[in-house]
This record gives structure tokens, sequence and C-alpha cells, in this order.
């Protein structure tokens, strides 16, 4: 069976919508990056280590990372060896294949840690700018939506506005926000949060975070404190540290992502803004370089466009056209 069928079969159980979503969020990076690879293609009709050179400098291009294309490239020139590929149409295909095995280890490893029948708290880390607070507020409201008690943990009270931001987003999607006043201990804040979530039966605390990354030293403290804090109320808690990384910095999300790592342990990556990037390799090097597994992925403005990340659905929002070309190809 070809990787087209393949992964139409592995969609099949996802909604429409969801692949919608996947394609028109990643209509900057298809448009740039498949655009370059069918143009390499038409350039050079035979597979040889030219044609491997101009993939790396596209890959690398599209924020994918040099040590995952260097580890790519060798992959696909065995594969190409392997299977005698010595028509460039016919390696596209194959790229898609690896690009989803590189994306992800196992099926499970993008879905979040939510316990049954008791409080999951999940804390969000990241520099200021990101999208954290939207990002809460969207998770908050699938929550929601799901019939689930959900509060809110304002731990950023630092940054002029944080607070109130999060309070819109509390009112907006109908969750209580716990919160103090500004320039509080954000330990203090959780200890509160958590108190409260036990007290109203809650299913899900979100906390939020400070992030700034200038005053580095201080910033790791303090979320050391935090996890103490929440880790003394709830021995197993937080069940997820999520680090929220903006799509459209590109190699700049890498650095923050091993920063933030050395600091808390940091168990999935929210990326947000990918639908505002031509780069959006940055998922595989973050994937594969931190072995960090991605698990959300903002795609658009909308209160639902915050998606669990598929990594069929974000190559077939990539590679749909191609691979059903060489589909029909192959068929003929």
């Amino acid at each position: 069976m070809s990787f087209f069928k393949k992964l139409k079969e592995r969609i099949t159980d996802q909604t429409d919508s969801v692949t919608e979503k996947f394609k028109d969020g990643l209509s900057k990076t298809r448009d740039s990056f498949v655009g370059a690879m069918n143009e390499l293609v038409k350039d050079y009709r035979t597979v040889d280590e030219e044609f491997f050179e101009e993939l790396e400098d596209i890959l690398i291009s599209a924020d994918v990372g040099v040590h995952t294309v260097m580890t790519l490239i060798d992959e696909l020139k065995d594969e190409a060896r392997r299977r005698n590929i010595k028509d460039a149409k016919d390696i596209q295909p194959v790229i898609s294949e690896k690009l989803a095995e590189l994306l992800q280890k196992s099926e499970e490893e993008s879905k979040l840690n939510i316990k049954e029948n008791e409080l999951t708290v999940i804390l969000f880390v990241g520099v200021n700018g990101v999208g954290k607070t939207t990002t809460i507020g969207k998770l908050a409201h699938q929550f929601k939506q799901e019939g689930k008690n959900v509060l809110m943990a304002a731990g950023d009270t630092f940054r002029a506005g944080a607070i109130e931001q999060l309070e819109v987003w509390g009112e907006r999607v109908g969750v209580d926000v716990i919160k103090q006043q500004a320039g509080s201990d954000p330990a203090a804040v959780m200890f509160d949060a958590v108190q409260s979530a036990k007290s109203k039966k809650a299913d899900v605390l979100l906390c939020d975070t400070a992030g700034r990354l200038q005053n580095k030293v201080n910033l790791m403290k303090e979320l050391e404190k935090v996890k103490r804090v929440l880790t003394r109320e709830i021995p197993d808690a937080p069940h997820e540290v999520l680090l929220v990384l903006d799509a459209t910095t590109g190699q700049n999300a890498m650095s923050q992502a091993k920063t933030f790592g050395q600091a808390t342990d940091v168990s999935g990556i929210v990326l947000t803004k990918l639908d505002g990037t031509a780069k959006g390799g940055i998922v595989l090097a973050i994937r594969n370089e931190l072995d960090i597994p991605v698990k959300l992925v903002g795609l658009g403005e909308g209160m639902d466009d915050l998606q669990e990340f598929r990594a069929e659905q974000y190559v077939h929002g990539l590679f749909s056209e191609v691979l059903k070309e060489a589909d029909e190809a192959a068929e003929d």
C-alpha cells in the first residue's frame, strides 16, 4: 500500500475540520517548502549528490535544523539506494514518510496527561510574547467544552497587565481565575490556586508563569519554587509542564527550549502561530533535536484553532497534493 493511502487511512478517524485546520494553518510553509521542492524535482530529474545538496538547503531554509537535516538526508540516501530510486519525483513520497517517522515516536506522545477523577495540574512556561496566556485561555475553553471543571492561576505576577489579560480570558470562556496583587510571590498564588481547586473539586488547574528571560537566574529559581509548591500539595503534580514557543521566531525558539529545559522538566511543547510562518519545519527541529514531543499547535486566531499535534495531519497538510499525484502516477 502506498504511503499516501496509509496516511489517508490514518486520518479517516479524525474529523474533516481538523484536517482542514492543518491544511489551512500550514499554507505558508506548504507554499514555500513544497513549492521549492517541486522546483527542485523539475531542475533535477535524477537523484544524485547535487540533488541532495539542494534539498539540504531547502530543508535548512524551512528551519528544520542542521542536525535534523543531516539525519534526514542520510536516511533518504540510504532509502534511495535500497529502493533503487533514480527519478527525482519518486523521492518525494519517501521524504514525507521520513518526516512522519521523525515527528512522532509513538501514537500517545502528543496526548496530554489528564488524570481521571482527580485534579490535573498543567504548568505553562515560556518567554513573554509567545502566546502563553492566549494558549491557556484556549485550552481552558476546550476543557470547558468537554464538561470539565476548570480553574486558571495567574502566576505571572510581574508583567504589567498579565493578570488582567488572564482575567479577560476567564470571563470570555467562563472560567474562574485565582490571583493575588501584582508583584506577589507566584508560589503563593499557586498554593492558593491548588487549595481553591481542591475545595471546588476542579478537574483541571491551568497555571500561568512569568517569562522574563533577561533575568534568567531569578526566573529559573522562581519556576523551581513554583514546581516545589505544586508537588508538595499534590505529589505527582504538575502532571504536564508545557513550554510555549512562537513558531515565527524559528531557531530562537530552539534556544528558548534549551534554556527552559535546563530549569524545569518540560514534558511537551505548545507551538503557537504556526499559521503565521513559512518556516514550519521548526516542528521537526524541536521534536528531533530536543527529544520533546510537540503536544499542541496554534493554527489560527480562533478559539478552536489550538489543536492536538498529529504527525500524520502535519505531513498531510504539507504534502497532500504531492502525495496524491505520486499515488495516481503509481496506479497508471
